[in-house]
């Protein structure tokens, strides 16, 4: 993938809802309202599309609820995708359309080795040439360890300790290639050390608004779309330069996701900085 136009993938949620529980937002007595989530997928895509992305659209498939959270498809490199190799036996089956969809678009699939456990760009976000991979919760330490060998960089697996805040996109969003959002508790000692040490300008995001996913933004350029909610966030996105953009996704929260979780960038991240081995 070339880099000239901003290129995201969003799956319709045609098919969302609670069916199951494995995460503790995740509760199959608060379903989601099908109308409202419909409308506001459809107000993150058309906010995107605005700010001059092109969408591009993964057909949605009966009995996969969660296939809407593209974040977790793959991570991409270039041409290449490594496909995610799921925890729960419930996302598994998405796996196959991934692949599929990945490989009509052009680019290669790769799966994990072993029986390595890996959720995508849901936990493995570039900040500069670092990946910061988390772990322990969803993906294996190997599997990152695996994948950044893959791509000859420097990885810094960080063990997420918060099970609300159970994959790094959660909890952690770069911004450009020396600029981060992050919700310092959901990390043990040694992460918010070595995030501390390495990415120079750190923005902390306070517990409510952690709790409403802040850091679960989606970055195009100098502009940060996220959930509704989180005015002291919107403030220092302001102080630093960029523009917020508020859209409310609460259905989509009922799940465990939010903007970020919606959406995978095929063309590689804002603040990720690529090369070649």
């Amino acid at each position: 993938m070339t880099r000239n136009v901003p290129t995201i993938l969003m799956c319709p949620p045609d098919f969302f809802g609670i069916e199951y529980e494995i995460n503790p937002w995740m509760s199959r007595s608060r379903q989601s309202d099908t109308v409202l989530a419909q409308s506001q997928w459809q107000g993150l895509h058309d906010l995107l599309v605005e700010l001059g992305v092109q969408v591009e659209l993964m057909p949605p498939q009966k009995g996969l609820p969660d296939l809407v959270f593209t974040a977790n498809a793959g991570l991409i490199w270039y041409d290449t995708v490594f496909l995610p190799r799921f925890r729960h036996a419930a996302r598994q089956g998405e796996v196959e359309h991934d692949r599929a969809w990945f490989s009509s678009f052009g680019l290669h699939p790769v799966d994990p080795p072993g029986d390595w456990k890996i959720e995508g760009a849901g936990d493995a976000l570039f900040c500069g040439e670092t990946l910061f991979a988390g772990y322990l919760i969803r993906s294996d330490v190997r599997s990152m360890q695996w994948v950044a060998g893959e791509m000859n960089c420097r990885v810094i697996p960080l063990q997420l300790v918060h099970e609300h805040f159970y994959h790094l996109d959660t909890c952690f969003c770069p911004l450009d290639a020396t600029t981060a959002v992050w919700f310092p508790e959901a990390f043990d000692e040694y992460g918010r050390r070595v995030i501390a040490e390495l990415i120079p300008n750190l923005i902390a995001v306070v517990p409510e608004e952690a709790g409403r996913f802040a850091c679960n933004a989606v970055v195009v350029g100098r502009n940060v779309v996220h959930n509704t909610g989180c005015p002291v966030f919107e403030r220092s996105l302001r102080e630093i330069g960029f523009t917020s953009y508020a859209t409310p996704l609460d259905e989509f929260i009922k799940s465990g996701g939010s903007a970020k979780c919606l959406t995978l960038r095929l063309d590689g991240e804002e603040a990720a900085i690529w090369t070649r081995p």
